[in-house]
């Protein structure tokens, strides 16, 4: 005898969206949700396991034993299993136990939809009723504005298990904690974004998050939903935006996960030669089943819709786009065309991006891709793949390439430090110093910088600086604020204690005067996707390491920026310079050699008087002094 009550929530149009990939709000009939039916309290079940021949539900309410929780499969074949059993409360533990038709399996799996897991290593899912009053209205009316491509868009990427310890505890911060500390420090130092690496429940703490089961519930290893909903929204009420690493390219191969969900391929491609990552020894998604579509879809509006998420960061684009992607002759197919580009991801791609923008216009997709794939944030109408923005990949490599050399060298590779200006209008580009940048062995951003103590700071404030004045929006990961000294770790904090230091304080110090210039002066961010809102000085001057050029906003207002990348201080250097009404001359307004950032602080003070002197192309000209090590940026002064 089943105590399961049949109560079927899909519709047949539920079905047939699902069916057709066109379902993108799963979430609110799929998984486990507490609700009464005829008077009683309970929770209704929905699981999607196409190839089982019966699915009950174990936990806590009959003692893992689930003979009498079997649910009811839908009559025409769509392959939902649904019921409603008044024993399972709000808390309890769950699994589905699935009798598959193939081979006699008998499987134990969380639920795909769970809200909430168990904190790994255990891996059981927990009926978990939403119950959380947003108090971010303003930020979500504003938004939209705030994120535009106009805007400034400065990101602080944090892993947030290894951002700061609990002194007292020794343990990694809660959501309460953060919600407590993040908000503030983000605040302090500028930036308008804070990016999560992965928080959607995940079994190994090594693969830091980009190896998901549970993809519609933040981890349980810093709370429940609710309490990482607060940390949302108090990052909302100091105005700073969210944006959430999304890894819909693959997933591991835990026998409590997706894999094999129902003793077959579900979620995964069948094919190991497009189901299986040889890099991350873990399983791809099946983009050409609907139902698959239906279900990563969802899952993206599902976290801009549930926990306010103002953009999400698309992991591991590059490996979506192409069938071939690090695998040799031989062990992979070519599409119908005989290409090696995935057509199902791109239509994928293209379909999510889509639906993101549909229902939250005011919101940022970020393609993390490292390839020259045309067109990835360009609109789908117009063939594109429509996401927001791309990180700008081979920017980071040359820059930190140029950077890691000894100055005495940089001279022979002007073209590394110049070339980006050559495409970086051909995308709406995001300048990422990731984790990525400082793990297996590659060392901090500080540790790369070449010469003695002083000069290992100044090329790091010079980096940011370039960094910053750099046409594209900002992303830095966690510790580079400060010139984190050792590689990241993710399993202990920060070394905050570096701050006691004048070195380290003066590059936080000089962290957040970037961001402060950058995101108060237009010229910096209004055009910073088009061509109009740069224009060179002088890029040859490879035997000086020297660059200028000017960055303008859309009524014509001009910075300019100089960077000197060699430790000698150069005096009486010439620049051409724009005429400018009403303007006798350039004042400095920013200086990464100022002694508040632990700079020596040699400077321009006062103005740069304009001399009738052509220069450059240009028919007035100023004489700069150019601090070692250092990028300055000045003003028309009127």
């Amino acid at each position: 005898m089943t105590r399961t009550v049949a109560n079927q929530i899909f519709t047949s149009f539920d079905i047939e969206l699902f069916r057709s990939g066109k379902h993108y709000r799963l979430y609110e009939k799929m998984g486990a949700h507490p609700m009464q039916l005829n008077g009683a309290d309970g929770t209704h079940f929905s699981v999607y396991a196409p190839a089982a021949t019966r699915v009950e539900v174990i936990g806590d309410f009959n003692g893992w034993n689930g003979a009498e929780h079997e649910l009811l499969v839908h009559w025409d074949g769509c392959g939902i299993w649904e019921g409603f059993i008044p024993e399972a409360k709000n808390g309890m533990r769950y699994k589905y136990k699935i009798y598959s038709s193939v081979g006699g399996q008998i499987l134990e799996k969380g639920d795909p939809f769970a809200r909430y897991w168990e904190k790994p290593p255990n891996t059981a899912s927990i009926i978990w009723k939403q119950d959380y009053t947003w108090q971010d209205k303003s930020w979500m009316a504003k938004r939209g504005e705030l994120q535009k491509h106009t805007a400034p868009l400065t990101v602080y990427e944090v892993h947030p298990g290894s951002w700061r310890y609990n002194g007292a505890t020794g343990q990694c911060l809660t959501w309460h904690e953060l919600a407590e500390q993040l908000p503030a420090y983000v605040k302090e130092m500028n930036f308008t974004h804070v990016e999560f690496m992965p928080i959607m429940e995940y079994p190994y703490d090594p693969s830091w998050g980009y190896q998901l089961v549970g993809y519609f519930a933040p981890t349980s290893r810093f709370g429940n939903p609710e309490e990482f909903k607060a940390l949302v929204d108090a990052l909302h009420k100091q105005d700073i935006g969210v944006l959430l690493d999304w890894v819909p390219s693959h997933f591991p191969s835990d026998a409590h996960g997706l894999g094999m969900f129902d003793g077959t391929c579900v979620y995964e491609h069948p094919d190991p030669r497009r189901g299986y990552h040889p890099d991350w020894k873990s399983l791809i998604f099946n983009y050409g089943r609907p139902e698959v579509v239906s279900f990563l879809i969802s899952n993206a509006l599902f976290w801009l819709d549930q926990f306010h998420a103002d953009g999400l960061r698309v992991d591991a684009v590059a490996s979506m786009l192409y069938l071939d992607y690090s695998r040799e002759h031989g062990e992979w197919e070519p599409n119908i065309y005989g290409g090696r580009e995935n057509l199902e991801a791109i239509h994928f791609m293209k379909e999510m991006n889509k639906a993101v923008y549909l229902y939250y216009p005011d919101v940022q997709t970020i393609a993390e891709e490292s390839t020259a794939f045309a067109q990835v944030t360009k609109p789908t109408d117009y063939g594109g793949l429509g996401f927001g923005m791309k990180w700008m990949m081979g920017w980071m490599n040359d820059t930190l390439g140029y950077f890691s050399k000894d100055p005495i060298y940089r001279k022979f590779h002007q073209n590394e430090i110049t070339f980006s200006l050559a495409y970086v209008f051909t995308e709406n580009f995001m300048l990422p110093l990731s984790h990525d940048e400082v793990v297996h062995g590659k060392q901090s951003l500080l540790g790369k910088m070449p010469g003695d103590n002083w000069q290992r700071f100044a090329n790091l404030r010079l980096l940011y600086a370039y960094m910053y004045m750099h046409p594209g929006s900002k992303l830095l990961f966690q510790g580079g604020e400060f010139g984190q000294n050792d590689e990241w770790k993710f399993n202990q904090s920060l070394d905050w204690h570096l701050l006691e230091h004048d070195s380290h304080k003066g590059v936080q110090r000089c962290v957040a005067a970037l961001n402060s210039i950058y995101k108060t002066r237009k010229e910096l961010h209004e055009m910073a996707y088009t061509p109009n809102g740069f224009e060179w000085i002088d890029f040859n001057d490879s035997e000086s390491c020297v660059i200028a050029f000017i960055r303008k906003d859309s009524l014509g207002k001009s910075l300019i920026v100089v960077c000197n990348f060699t430790p000698q201080t150069i005096t009486q250097y010439r620049i051409g310079v724009p005429q400018v009404a009403g303007a006798k001359g350039w004042k400095e307004i920013f200086n990464s050699d100022n002694k508040a950032y632990w700079g020596s602080n040699i400077s321009n003070s006062g103005v740069v008087i304009n001399e009738n002197v052509g220069w450059q192309g240009r028919p007035m000209s100023i004489h700069l002094t150019l601090p070692p090590l250092a990028a300055i940026v000045l003003e028309p002064a009127v």
